[in-house]
């Protein structure tokens, strides 16, 4: 957004970080690409990005759990839009919590 002094401003919108967790689906000897329904949650996860709502998504190396940073209006927001992931519907994901992220250090777009 731009002030109408030409001042760029962030959107009001706020960070938050997302805890998914693997469900019995997920098959752990199988790389993602070869999970069910891979394409269809790559580009669900593609367009969240490409909105602007996804900003870094990626698992966490030696657990059950993938880490989420979301720009949202609400945890609500976010939990709505992640329910029509096909990996939320079949089970290979499922949130465990969506915290708002109070960023001190660094940015994220």
């Amino acid at each position: 957004m731009v002030t109408k002094s030409g001042v760029f401003m962030e959107s009001r919108k706020s960070l938050f970080v997302v805890i998914r967790r693997y469900g019995p689906p997920y098959d752990p000897q199988k790389p993602l690409e070869a999970q069910l329904d891979w394409e269809g949650h790559r580009l669900f996860m593609n367009a969240l990005e490409a909105e602007g709502l996804a900003r870094l998504a990626g698992p966490l190396e030696g657990t059950t759990e993938v880490l989420l940073v979301f720009r949202a209006d609400s945890e609500n927001e976010i939990d709505e839009r992640l329910k029509a992931d096909p990996w939320t519907r079949s089970g290979i994901l499922s949130t465990s919590r969506i915290a708002r992220w109070n960023l001190r250090l660094g940015e994220v777009g």
